[in-house]
């Protein structure tokens, strides 16, 4: 009571958890995704509401906070935990701003340890070899050839368009992708550093000539029915992918390889990683192609695969996925040496 005579602010004695999180939910995240608001009122409804929401907001402790958080690490991994106390602390706070709450107590516990998230994986040299083999012909092969041989994220992929793939070698400039947009709102990529600009391996350059050529006659079969949204990878009408369809088909695709349905297209890119790391390709040049933000990133998540080795050579990936290097004439290795992998061309800029 001395509190709030001090601030000025007398909270509704009734007002509960339940009310604090229902006005954030419909005031407090104005202008964001709808699927970040989605993630939340599911959170909410299910983690959060049903288990302290009739706790009056006015005598809420630290310890209620803690006590609750402890129960839920049962059954969520730390980061889901993290992401619910993330509710709480800012729907305390959005109340806090309209004089409902003296304080936040949620801002006084941590987030215990929750279960451990299922570890990400990535597929060795000859598992890689049979899944883009098993999709070759589908709609999805050169989404997968692009992603597992480039790095590129699946939230990348999907938004990417024509006029951000350079198929041809021009000026000393190699065959290149501009990774500039996501699915993000507002097209942003996922960190400033993803926003980048990569070379394309011969094999990826070869897929994608292939894929415009049969997208062309596709969309001169389909006429006014193909929407014309300049999308590499499209449904059969020209329209953006949906991840849910990806993950559906990519599945198909991982069990008509011989391999245990469980491996989603984002593992791709922690494969990319991998085969580079056991390719001998430095910590750094790795970070910088899949745009974290540091090395450190790149390290932790993919340490299990990460070998410290720096090596100069041709190209990675079409050492990696050559088919058939038997008779080809070898340089020697001082232009080995001399020949230095230019992964990223920060100077090229796509046609708009």
């Amino acid at each position: 009571m001395k509190k709030e005579v001090q601030t000025g602010v007398k909270s509704p004695a009734n007002y509960t958890v339940m009310e604090a999180v229902s006005d954030w939910l419909e005031r407090g995240l104005k202008g964001r995704d709808a699927k970040t608001v989605g993630k939340n009122r599911t959170m909410a409804g299910k983690h959060l509401i049903p288990l302290i929401g009739k706790a009056k907001l006015r005598e809420l402790s630290a310890d209620d906070v803690d006590d609750w958080l402890d129960d839920r690490a049962e059954a969520l991994a730390t980061r889901s935990l993290r992401d619910l106390l993330a509710i709480l602390r800012r729907s305390i706070a959005h109340a806090q701003r309209r004089d409902m709450a003296v304080r936040n107590v949620a801002l006084l516990v941590s987030v215990p340890e929750g279960r451990p998230g299922r570890p990400s994986k990535a597929l060795n040299l000859e598992q890689a070899k049979v899944v883009l083999a098993a999709a070759r012909g589908s709609r999805l092969y050169a989404y997968l050839v692009l992603s597992l041989l480039s790095g590129v994220r699946t939230e990348e992929a999907r938004p990417l368009t024509w006029d951000h793939v350079f198929l041809e070698t021009k000026d000393g400039v190699p065959s290149h992708v501009a990774v500039w947009r996501s699915v993000r709102k507002h097209g942003e990529t996922k960190t400033r550093k993803s926003r980048r600009t990569i070379a394309l391996p011969k094999q990826v350059v070869d897929v994608l000539e292939e894929h415009l050529r049969w997208q062309k006659q596709e969309r001169a079969s389909k006429g006014k029915e193909w929407s014309p949204t300049g999308l590499v990878f499209t449904t059969r009408n020209g329209e953006p992918l949906d991840a849910a369809n990806v993950r559906r088909d990519f599945k198909a695709i991982v069990k008509k390889a011989g391999l245990k349905p469980e491996w989603t297209p984002r593992e791709l890119r922690h494969s990319f990683v991998s085969l580079l790391s056991d390719h001998g390709i430095p910590l750094e040049a790795i970070a910088l192609l899949v745009g974290h933000s540091s090395q450190a990133t790149t390290e932790a998540v993919y340490r299990k695969q990460l070998r410290p080795v720096i090596t100069k050579g041709a190209e990675a990936m079409d050492d990696i996925f050559a088919e058939d290097q038997e008779g080809e004439d070898t340089e020697d290795e001082e232009e080995g040496d001399a020949r230095l992998i230019k992964f990223v061309w920060p100077s090229v800029r796509p046609q708009v």
